[in-house]
Formats: structure tokens, sequence, C-alpha cells
């Protein structure tokens, strides 16, 4: 894996942000096709900032080199989205993204509200037509679906952006 750090031009403000990828060959070929998209404004004009590189002295590791740790094992059985949230702001940059994710539901799926559960059982044994909804349900309410064999998945539900 490459780390690079990128730079918006789609903007005046050129917005700077990390990427992680494969090899500097896959970046371009990503970059190229319009596919690098900045986390900030959603502009697609991303090229590489110039990086100091991190050369570490004979026989030390990098001063700034990263060592991954163990993660601990999840307990059997947990879900996924189970997982307690990290503590603090969320970063601005995570928050546009969700904003955007959430323009595209409310442009793609239908509302159906606390009726959530109900239409999405209703959908599954064909009684009614398959298309994507979005609206509320229960921790176990969820798991019910899960376990009738129903996809469901979890949105963080931030509030709209402005303008």
């Amino acid at each position: 894996m490459i780390h690079y750090q990128l730079r918006c031009e789609s903007t005046a403000e050129e917005h700077s942000f990390d990427g992680w990828y494969k090899d500097s060959a896959a970046f371009d070929v990503l970059a190229q096709a319009g596919l690098v998209e900045c986390p900030v404004c959603g502009g697609t004009a991303v090229s590489r900032a110039l990086m100091a590189p991190a050369i570490p002295k004979k026989g030390r590791p990098a001063r700034n080199a990263v060592v991954p740790e163990a993660l601990p094992a999840p307990p059997p059985g947990a879900a996924p989205d189970s997982a307690p949230a990290t503590a603090g702001p969320m970063p601005a940059q995570v928050r546009a993204m969700l904003q955007r994710l959430r323009v595209e539901v409310e442009r793609n799926c239908d509302y159906v509200g606390a009726d959530f559960a109900d239409e999405a059982r209703r959908m599954h044994r064909g009684e009614s037509d398959r298309r994507g909804i979005f609206g509320e349900a229960s921790d176990s309410e969820t798991e019910a679906l899960r376990d009738e064999g129903i996809e469901v998945a979890r949105i963080p539900w931030v509030p709209p952006a402005d303008g």
C-alpha cells in the first residue's frame, strides 16, 4: 500500500486529504478515470501533493512508520454494526460524505417511516414491488429482519448540508 497526500484542484480552496492505494499506477488509473473524489466538495480534479519521504537511518525504522497492532477478535455472534461509536466530533470529511449519501438515498429510495420492517417483509415475500426503501426500525426489528434473511443496513443519518 502507498499513502499519498492529495489535493483537490476543483475549487479555489484546494482541499487536501489523504489516500491509500495499492501502488502509484493504481492511483494514476483511478485519477485519470475521475474516480478519485474530494471528500469535502466531491470534485474529481485531484492530484498528488508534494510529500517529504520518510527515510530511516540504517538499522532503525522510520520515525513515522506505521506499526500495525493486532485488533482483538470480536465476540462470537457480534453484529458488525454493534460496535460502540468512537468518542469525539465527526470529521468534516466524513460528515460531507454522509450528507451526500443521504441525498442519494432520499433521491432514489421511498421513505416508509415506522413501517420499514413491515414493508421490507412484504417486499421479501413478493407482496410488494421490490425497490429501495428507508425508514425507522428498532434494534430488535432489525435483528429479526436479518434472522429472516432480509438484508438491512444502518446508515448514520446526519443533518442535510446547508445550501
